[in-house]
């Protein structure tokens, strides 16, 4: 890692990270204090990735091959000085990665601050973390740092009481790396509650670009394109797309994001920002053909290969695999998706079977982006608790976990991304910084439009229904009036 003292790589950085101030446009469009709960901060329904990875982890466990030399070097200065001696305080962390990559190196960013301060720090992860966290609230026994895999789901734990506002020097130390277009996202009715930890692009399509020039494919420009193109390689005996949307108690959510980015490219911004807000109705023409969009491409013959026998059964996460031996050319997913290819497979070099990525094409030739994130809220008002809480928000804490992140894939891309301010640019691969520029040239920016919908729709009825019609239990008709009928009054 280059030295932190650099202060040219630190602003060069800053720069290709000030992109984000795109998302103030959520912030605008979706956060106003009046709306309630039908207009949550934004937040991270991929953090549910987790469910269909390995969810075992030895919580005693270390990368060995961690340097921990260079992370000692990459201690920010306002980390270290004039921090009072917390040895042998604890803090428990709760969240919903699980997996050995991304728990574990969680798990190594954390002891690395342990290691800084004395402070004893454990994490547990577990799939179902989300719903586990409600009883635990209830029953008088939360963690004292909980990753909220969806912010809505923080806001009503603000608003029932039991989280604490964060302290002026913690909102202090997470403005020192966060643009107020992110921050906006842990602030529930004009208090600061959240800081945003993990950032996500899910405007993407995984592909492998040496098979696609093989075959004489080329990448698609807009929708229309991506069909044609879809016909063109079923014709030709290829399977374009492989899809899954079984995720445990969240099945359905990878439906959603394909209507939630297809809204985003057949409607306005403002239309979207309706639909999330409940005054654009899911059985509006507008929402329900692009319901049908989806369901006329994914029921296409020939069009999917499911690895679980059908799209419903098959593990969202399952779908790395095939792509690798071209049992399909396509897959969309977000940039966290890195994770999920599997070990030692190579990224963008140009090697033969090197996956890429490319922008999940537009319909009227601009650039819309659909991102998402995930936030940590404080169950317990403690120093040493605050203490952790700044360093989650610290660029340190995002380039030693992507370090770690990157060693346990065994190098490559890591899955993870952040985009707190000032960091080195070097932790990340070529691949990942493309990722900002996807952001850096997108015309319209807006976060997960099913984490910004109350809980009863978002988490609820949009993945069951969506589910429903995707099995042919439902028609579109149906199943978007039931989400219609869900909606809370």
């Amino acid at each position: 890692m280059k030295d932190h003292s650099n202060r040219r790589t630190r602003l060069r950085w800053a720069r290709l990270l000030a992109i984000v101030l795109a998302f103030g446009l959520i912030a605008a469009a979706c956060g106003s204090d009046d709306d309630g709960d039908a207009e949550e901060a934004p937040a991270a329904t991929e953090a549910m990735a987790d469910e269909s990875m390995d969810d075992s982890m030895d919580d005693e466990s270390m990368d060995d091959s961690m340097d921990d030399e260079s992370m000692d070097d990459s201690m920010d200065d306002d980390m270290s000085d004039d921090m009072m001696d917390l040895s042998g305080t604890k803090v428990t962390v709760f969240g919903p990665e699980s997996s050995d990559e991304e728990a574990g190196a969680l798990r190594d960013a954390l002891d690395h601050f342990a290691a800084q301060t004395g402070i004893e720090i454990s994490y547990t992860g577990a799939r179902d973390a989300a719903d586990q966290i409600n009883a635990q609230a209830a029953g008088g026994n939360p963690p004292d740092i909980f990753i909220f895999p969806q912010p809505g789901k923080l806001a009503d734990f603000a608003r029932d009481g039991h989280l604490i506002a964060l302290p002026d020097d913690v909102i202090a130390a997470m403005n020192e790396h966060w643009t107020p277009a992110w921050t906006a996202f842990g602030d529930v009715d004009g208090t600061q509650y959240g800081i945003p930890n993990k950032s996500d692009l899910k405007s993407l399509v995984w592909y492998k670009p040496a098979l696609f020039e093989s075959k004489g494919y080329s990448v698609p420009g807009t929708w229309d394109e991506l069909k044609a193109l879809s016909a063109e390689m079923i014709a030709n005996g290829d399977t374009p797309f492989c899809i899954g949307i079984e995720s445990g108690p969240a099945t359905g959510w990878t439906f959603t994001d394909w209507v939630e980015d297809l809204m985003l490219r057949f409607h306005t911004p403002a239309e979207y920002d309706a639909w999330v807000a409940g005054e654009l109705a899911f059985s509006s023409a507008e929402v329900s053909g692009v319901f049908t969009e989806v369901l006329d491409l994914w029921n296409t013959p020939g069009m999917v290969f499911a690895a679980g026998g059908s799209i419903a059964a098959t593990p969202f996460g399952d779908n790395g695999q095939p792509l690798v031996d071209n049992d399909c050319m396509m897959h969309r997913q977000a940039s966290f998706y890195a994770a999920f290819i599997p070990e030692g497979t190579a990224f963008a070099d140009g090697s033969a079977d090197a996956v890429d990525t490319f922008y999940f094409p537009s319909v009227k030739g601009d650039q819309p982006v659909l991102g998402a994130g995930t936030l940590v809220g404080a169950f317990r008002d403690a120093p040493e608790v605050w203490e952790v809480m700044k360093y989650f928000a610290s660029s340190e804490y995002a380039e030693v976990r992507q370090q770690a992140q990157t060693e346990r894939k065994g190098g490559g891309l890591s899955g993870f991304l952040s985009a707190a301010t000032n960091q080195d640019p070097s932790v990340y691969q070529p691949l990942e910084q493309s990722f900002l520029d996807i952001l850096q040239n997108a015309d319209v920016v807006r976060f997960d439009g099913s984490d910004l919908m109350p809980a009863e729709v978002g988490a609820g009825t949009f993945w069951t229904e969506g589910t429903a019609v995707v099995n042919g239990d439902k028609s579109v008709a149906e199943a978007t009036q039931a989400i219609d009928d869900s909606w809370p009054q």
